[in-house]
């Protein structure tokens, strides 16, 4: 019984790691605004293998999707496919935007980064919020 509960523990702690995405872009929006926390946009498409590698490497890391959960509203949305302003226009996949609650644009980064440098990206942006 103890094993069967140790295994179930970190089974947990596997999946824990999650970034908790919005649904949309306008939930991300509202929530943002009610907690005075800027958005992160990603943008891809089903067919880019960078996006693949951005969801399955950087994007998975422990300590960005801790500085992601506690520190920005995010929401994941597919190019062409889900609702979002016009001024997003991802010509690039991924595409990474930080944004206000208003939905004005405050850093956008695009292309795949490997984790040391998402995490320098993440904190440009937090510098950026901060003016």
């Amino acid at each position: 019984m103890k094993k069967i509960a140790l295994l179930a523990l970190l089974m947990a702690n596997l999946f824990a790691s999650d970034i908790a995405w919005n649904d949309t872009y306008a939930q991300a929006q509202a929530k943002a605004k009610k907690e005075s926390k800027p958005m992160l946009v990603i943008i891809t498409t089903e067919q880019c293998r960078w996006c693949r590698k951005l969801e399955a490497t950087t994007l998975s890391d422990d300590e960005v999707v801790s500085k992601i959960n506690s520190r920005f509203v995010p929401v994941h949305l597919t190019r062409d496919k889900s609702v979002y302003p016009k001024n997003l226009t991802a010509k690039m996949v991924p595409m990474s935007y930080f944004l206000d609650g208003n939905g004005k644009i405050l850093y956008s980064m695009p292309g795949y980064w490997p984790v040391e440098d998402y995490q320098s990206i993440l904190d440009d942006a937090l510098r950026k919020v901060k003016k």
